[in-house]
């Protein structure tokens, strides 16, 4: 794998606040080892460990995006929604940001049924089709085009399975994990202090309740993944 220098500066991710857990009360025990301190009730994240998993996690990308290869990144609670959804757009990977429905991978024939249904429906309204239809009817076909674009619209391109996922909430997304791990699909997973690192195939010690954090962990991730695509353009 490239080894590559990504400028992970301990000062912006201070300034990010993604070296706050949560409270004492509510950690786990595994994550201790990536903890470097209390501080008035609050777990804080030792942020050297942070930048050694983020940099081993932007190698990791960089290296599967000079090869071609496909991600998605989920994070569908409502503050990473938002960062998820821009950061996917910069480094054309797919995304899930409003809800991971069950069976969403390890499924993927029934997803793939919605996929062909949702493009064909878009299809539909760009010729002005629906509108040609009774009312009844039209008005029933939106109703579905717009539950499958709410769900499913971040995906709408995929075609087959994602190499590697991203994921910003561990316990938000467990299920999303655990298809992964049924189907061997690699894991980078940002882990706050009530997380299970051991759940994840490259953890990220980091706050996963403060939209500058999240956002500053996508931003590595997706610049290396640009980088890995240029490195791909430039020898295809």
């Amino acid at each position: 794998m490239t080894r590559r220098y990504w400028n992970i500066n301990l000062e912006e991710m201070l300034e990010a606040g993604v070296h706050f857990g949560h409270g004492t009360r509510k950690w786990n025990p595994r994550m201790g080892p990536y903890i470097s301190a209390k501080r008035k009730g609050i777990h804080i994240t030792n942020l050297t460990r942070t930048a050694r998993f983020l940099s081993e996690a932007c190698d990791l990308v960089f290296d599967a995006a000079s090869r071609g290869k496909h991600f998605l990144i989920v994070g569908t609670k409502d503050k990473a929604a938002d960062s998820v959804a821009s950061a996917a757009i910069r480094a054309r990977c797919h995304y899930v940001n409003q809800k991971w429905l069950g069976g969403m991978s390890t499924n993927w024939f029934t997803t793939e049924t919605r996929l062909h249904k949702l493009r064909d429906l878009r299809a539909e309204q760009k010729m002005g089709r629906l509108n040609r239809l009774p009312k009844r009817d039209a008005a029933m076909l939106k109703r579905q085009l717009s539950h499958l674009q709410t769900y499913l619209g971040g995906i709408k391109y995929m075609t087959g399975l994602p190499d590697i996922v991203i994921i910003i909430d561990q316990q938000e997304e467990y299920t999303a994990i655990r298809e992964c791990a049924t189907l061997g699909i690699p894991t980078i997973c940002l882990i706050d202090t009530n997380c299970d690192p051991d759940l994840a195939d490259i953890p990220i010690p980091a706050n996963d309740d403060a939209i500058a954090s999240i956002r500053f962990i996508l931003n590595k991730l997706v610049s290396a993944i640009c980088e890995g695509r240029s490195s791909y353009i430039r020898n295809h």
